[in-house]
């Protein structure tokens, strides 16, 4: 990816990114793979979307695993089948989550809920963390480790609680592993993205009522492009952000500020 003479390269680089078949995943895939790196991501069920994704940028540079990853243990054999196909393992992105999108008041969420959103949008980062960054330590030359966040997590959101809480401990977590990785040379920071126009918010968006509310509580009015938040990414696994760590890096329009 090339601007005015800055280049954001990962030549030999090896990442893992879920959740890559679509939306701001397969938008990190595809930035990452024309960055240089070679790239192993998960799908759910999205298997025709991951198989287009593939061919696109290259079987030699990508591959893609189905997996449900809702534990630790399946985002630590994914970490597994990237060292196995690639040797290595550089770069670990915690794209996956869910956001459960009914609004739910507090004494009617179920226990199913609060568990099911926690198990995906934590426990399973968790895994995906723990063994990316052994593999990385074993190595011996650093790495980077970027996990998706949300407005959500800095602010809270009414009505959806298991997911704010969440995103929160995702934040938590960077801020914590930062420092603790720094003497290692793991970089470990965060993306927090508001409104982003994905299949997930798909719903929402469309909704005239809605999506004006939405659009209202951001200052730059849209919602933002997958290729905005990968951006981001890839900015944070370059030497360009040699000197950034722990950081909550804010890509939704302002939203963070006025909500």
């Amino acid at each position: 990816m090339s601007q005015k003479g800055v280049v954001l390269s990962l030549e030999n680089k090896v990442a893992v990114v879920t959740g890559g078949s679509r939306g701001i995943g397969a938008a990190t895939v595809r930035m990452f793979v024309r960055a240089g790196a070679r790239v192993l991501f998960n799908y759910q069920r999205a298997e025709a979307e991951a198989e287009r994704l593939v061919r696109e940028c290259g079987a030699q540079e990508c591959m893609a695993v189905k997996a449900e990853l809702d534990s630790a243990q399946a985002s630590d054999d994914l970490v597994n089948a990237a060292i196995q196909r690639f040797g290595q393992v550089d770069i670990v992105v915690g794209n996956h989550g869910v956001w459960p999108p009914r609004d739910v008041p507090i004494n009617e969420m179920t226990d199913e809920q609060w568990r099911s959103t926690l198990a995906i949008n934590v426990d399973s980062i968790f895994g995906l963390v723990k063994s990316g960054v052994a593999q990385m330590k074993k190595q011996g030359r650093g790495g980077h480790v970027v996990l998706i966040s949300s407005t959500a997590g800095q602010r809270g959101e009414a009505f959806h609680c298991d997911y704010a809480a969440s995103k929160g401990a995702v934040i938590s977590m960077v801020k914590g592993l930062s420092t603790e990785l720094a003497r290692d040379g793991i970089y470990v920071n965060c993306v927090a993205p508001g409104w982003v126009e994905t299949e997930m918010a798909a719903p929402a968006l469309k909704d005239p009522v809605v999506s004006k509310r939405v659009f209202s509580a951001i200052p730059l009015g849209r919602a933002g492009s997958p290729e905005e938040i990968a951006s981001a990414v890839l900015f944070l696994c370059t030497p360009y952000a040699g000197f950034i760590t722990g950081e909550i890096m804010n890509v939704n329009g302002g939203a963070v500020l006025v909500g």
